[in-house]
């Protein structure tokens, strides 16, 4: 396992970029919960975010890409708006130990 980050340096309501290896990760802490994603627009396999840790939109309810402006479910990464409608990011499943985050490396290459 490699550890990511701390919980703790991801305030609620925001977005970080982390990166792991040579993917970069999205994480996101909303309602008390952390996701993380990797950093990857279904639609044309790009980099989300429009600044550095900028990833929401501004209401803070939706990840946001910032070349075309798809929307996805914090909570599920699926897109419910723009041109990737019907697909999703890629979750990276994390477990949490004594504040610290660590992931599983990934088997295979992304989709």
């Amino acid at each position: 396992m490699d550890q990511i980050c701390r919980i703790d340096e991801i305030e609620e309501g925001q977005s970080k970029g982390l990166d792991w290896g040579e993917h970069k990760l999205i994480a996101v802490k909303h309602q008390g919960q952390l996701y993380l994603y990797l950093n990857r627009c279904p639609h044309r396999g790009i980099p989300l975010e429009w600044q550095p840790d900028q990833f929401l939109d501004l209401e803070r309810q939706f990840i946001q890409c910032s070349t075309h402006g798809a929307l996805f479910r914090i909570e599920t990464g699926d897109c419910i708006q723009g041109p990737c409608q019907g697909q999703a990011l890629q979750p990276i499943e994390y477990s949490l130990r004594d504040g610290t985050v660590w992931v599983e490396p990934i088997a295979t290459e992304p989709s």
